[in-house]
């Protein structure tokens, strides 16, 4: 049970982490395309309005740096979703801050290799000849990009872990387990 706890956790401490990225990228090809003709649909704004939407009220990217919220979404405090609950000193705050900004570079690279494949694949799709070949290692490049990304989250993680003293761990294990009991 304990391993697919920890399995969870790690799925869900990734997603976290790639949802802000993957957008990021979206935005950053919309810009450089001049518009969201390379977004996936699914993250296309389509003239809705309100918080994080672009509207007469908001302007572009709903009033965060580059249009994307602080660390960890609206609401948890700029921090690593791991460190909730535990002090942290201000020297353990600094290399939370380094760990996770020197990963930026990396995730966004492969955040842009996976978009520019899934859009090439999507165009391929709508093309008037269809090659499997390409389509297939188009996908293989999305999926390695992809994989990649979770793997650079675990990395991180366990970084992010060895930062903290072993009272901090048990906190965090103990936060953790509280959190999982939640129905």
């Amino acid at each position: 049970m304990k391993t697919s706890k920890n399995s969870v956790h790690n799925i869900l401490l990734a997603a976290s982490l790639a949802l802000p990225l993957l957008a990021a990228g979206g935005a950053a090809r919309a810009d450089d395309q001049g518009g969201d003709a390379g977004t996936p649909p699914m993250m296309r704004h389509d003239g809705q309005q309100g918080r994080g939407h672009d509207g007469p009220d908001h302007g572009p990217g709903g009033g965060f740096h580059g249009g994307m919220p602080p660390f960890g979404g609206p609401g948890m405090g700029g921090r690593p979703p791991f460190a909730h609950g535990v002090e942290l000193s201000e020297a353990q705050e600094d290399k939370v801050f380094a760990i996770v900004h020197a990963e930026q570079p990396y995730l966004r690279e492969q955040g842009k290799a996976a978009a520019k494949a899934h859009e090439a694949l999507r165009a391929l799709g709508r093309a008037e000849q269809y090659d499997d070949a390409k389509a297939a290692a188009l996908a293989k490049e999305a999926a390695t990009a992809m994989a990649n990304i979770a793997l650079q989250h675990v990395r991180t993680e366990q970084k992010l872990l060895a930062v903290l003293t072993p009272e901090q761990r048990k906190k965090q294990a103990e936060g953790e387990a509280r959190r999982a009991a939640r129905p």
